[in-house]
């Protein structure tokens, strides 16, 4: 075994990743499986959750579990399940997440107008999912004195972002803190708790449609390298995080954004955010530059580009 397969082995661990079938998960999972661990994919999506592990398991040891992460009685039942299967939980990646929202690029996403359900809804999963994942694997790992748990936060969680609903920047400020409080909690057990926060990303956790040419330049606007990224780019910091490589790392947040975090997208005019679409803005046609720009804008985060 060379020096680098040596510190990057993760052969005979058993991880869980949830919100394992597609996006930054499909990609968490897919590493971890071509590296030699047994993976466990959760998901809430029954018909991507068995495509997604038909297709992992020609590259490696996967099994898939349908799992709503906002139910904390079925994770904690999941992840004892997995201990008791394969006598071990080593790594847990509480990836799961949601889009719902609207930004405050747009009047429905200000702080006087944003709706409260889809604000109670992405909190559940994107926040309250990553607490009771985190419990239920720490539960054991306490015990076995070793393991290594990745949160997927944001860079949307690390400053104000305009691109992205209040409901989501809250969730994933909250995601990185809880994260911290549980690396400090957990280092007393040897149980190191790490959080990947990534920038704009190709993914569907929007829904999965292709994305308008002038949505994604207006993304690709906001980052240095001036594009969004691939989901396999993550896989290497994913690896790094999970193995022994980052034996001595705990309680860190890792960006990955192509530079997003060196400069930010700003508000536009009071003006132009006072423009309101007509209702079946779909059926009409929009002739004039500033309904067209104000269309992109809603896009934004309608296609949720930014994780899981």
């Amino acid at each position: 075994m060379s020096a680098v397969e040596d510190l990057f082995d993760v052969r005979g661990q058993v991880a869980l990743v949830t919100g394992g079938a597609s996006g930054l998960g499909y990609a968490f999972a897919s590493i971890l499986a071509d590296c030699g661990a047994t993976v466990v994919i959760a998901d809430w999506n029954a018909e991507r959750l068995e495509k997604a592990a038909a297709d992992l398991s020609a590259r490696g040891r996967v099994a898939a579990a349908p799992l709503d992460v906002t139910d904390a009685a079925a994770v904690s039942s999941l992840v004892d399940g997995i201990v008791g299967e394969y006598k071990s939980i080593d790594i847990a990646f509480a990836n799961a997440g949601v889009a719902r929202g609207r930004p405050p690029l747009i009047p429905e996403g200000t702080i006087d107008e944003f709706d409260m359900s889809d604000y109670h809804a992405l909190i559940d999963v994107n926040m309250h999912g990553v607490v009771h994942t985190v419990r239920a694997a720490a539960a054991h790992m306490k015990r076995q004195r070793s393991g290594s748990i990745v949160v997927t936060a944001s860079t949307a969680g690390l400053r104000n972002d305009p691109f992205t609903p209040y409901s989501y920047t809250i969730a994933k400020a909250a995601v990185v803190n809880f994260m911290k409080q549980a690396a400090h909690d957990l280092a007393r057990w040897n149980v190191r708790v790490n959080a990947i926060a990534p920038g704009p990303f190709k993914t569907n956790l929007g829904g999965g449609g292709p994305m308008p040419p002038e949505a994604e330049a207006r993304w690709n606007a906001v980052v240095p390298l001036g594009r969004m990224g691939n989901p396999l780019e993550i896989r290497g910091l994913a690896l790094l995080l999970a193995s022994p490589a980052s034996s001595f790392m705990t309680g860190g947040v890792y960006p990955i954004d192509g530079g997003a975090l060196l400069q930010g997208p700003s508000l536009p005019s009071a003006e132009l955010s006072a423009y309101r679409l007509p209702a079946r803005r779909q059926k009409i046609e929009c002739s004039s530059g500033l309904a067209r720009r104000h269309r992109s804008m809603r896009y934004l985060f309608m296609a949720t580009p930014w994780t899981l």
